[in-house]
């Protein structure tokens, strides 16, 4: 049986990808009884989107499911969703998050929570230093993004 950290990695590989295409380093996935049904990255910079982060992605590219569908889903990404990424998960009834890491930037854990999505945080230090790393290396690319969405957070 594949486990969290299974899923996880390959939600990575996602994140890997978009910096692979000059994007911001952030991957889902989304998976349906154990299995991998779609794959998603941030794409705000690759396609000069204001919407494309990695969770709306990989649920954009699952394409139409049903609700029991969604119900039997889990999405796996890179950081803690945003209210935009919560949002969607709680529109299309996904129950359960699992995020890779949630102190560089913390999204919308309780907006989740209180709508009774579960939500596990792995920790895991490869999501933390993948993002730190491009926050660090494209100062001035992260900044030009957080301006954009009027945010004042601050990278851990």
């Amino acid at each position: 049986m594949k486990t969290d950290d299974y899923f996880m990695a390959e939600a990575i590989r996602e994140a890997e990808k978009s910096l692979d295409e000059g994007g911001i380093p952030i991957g889902a996935v989304l998976v349906k009884d154990g299995e991998i049904i779609s794959r998603g990255h941030n794409r705000l910079i690759q396609n000069d989107s204001v919407i494309l982060h990695g969770e709306v992605d990989a649920i954009e590219n699952a394409g139409r499911l049903n609700y029991e569908d969604y119900r039997k889903c889990c999405l796996y990404t890179t950081l803690s969703p945003c209210p935009m990424c919560s949002g969607t998960v709680i529109l299309y009834n996904i129950p359960r998050v699992v995020i890779g890491e949630n102190t560089t930037l913390m999204g919308a854990e309780n907006l989740l929570e209180s709508n009774d999505v579960e939500v596990v945080v792995l920790n895991d230090s490869k999501c933390r230093d993948l993002f730190l790393k491009f926050t660090s290396d494209n100062p001035e690319i992260w900044d030009a993004e957080l301006a954009k969405v009027g945010n004042n957070t601050e990278v851990k």
